[in-house]
């Protein structure tokens, strides 16, 4: 499910015409488990119809907004004109908002399925930070001491005294 299809007008209504338009019988478990997989079928399909080539209809939007702009600028809009200039922009600004939450959801999907390109950089400035915080020695009372394992001793937070 993509957060952003709560946008859409006639979701919630989809959802539950779909939901109660499922009969199953059995134990509770399982008529959930059944449920949920037809209500996902459903809701791929309706996301192929609803949000169907939203550059294109971003894009033509765009196309129409500047059609009037140009129409604007060489004569006076009318009230009618101005009004669906308005709507134009309003659904624009709504599809574009659309998009970019169904694009930013599908590359997250995407990074969870393939894992993060830079987990190899992030573990290495990890690495380097916890060798720079390693303490090789440390003088207590005069004496100097050292890590109980022969190696270094590493603090994470405050000084040793």
């Amino acid at each position: 499910m993509l957060k952003c299809w709560e946008s859409f007008p006639g979701y919630d209504s989809f959802v539950r015409v779909k939901w109660s338009s499922f009969l199953l019988e059995g134990c509770g478990g399982y008529v959930l488990k059944e449920k949920l997989k037809l209500i996902k079928l459903a809701l791929k399909e309706w996301h192929v119809h609803h949000s169907k080539n939203l550059p294109a209809r971003i894009i033509c939007l765009k196309d129409r907004i500047a059609a009037i702009d140009v129409k604007g600028e060489t004569t006076i809009l009318t009230e009618e004109e101005i009004l669906e200039l308005h709507g134009y922009s309003e659904e624009m600004f709504s599809l574009t908002r659309i998009n970019s939450s169904i694009c930013w959801q599908q590359s997250r999907l995407q990074w969870l399925r393939e894992g993060d390109a830079n987990s190899k950089f992030f573990h290495n400035i990890m690495s380097s930070r916890s060798r720079r915080n390693t303490l090789p020695f440390f003088l207590v009372d005069g004496v100097v001491g050292v890590s109980p394992n022969s190696q270094s001793v590493s603090i994470e937070f405050g000084f040793v005294s």
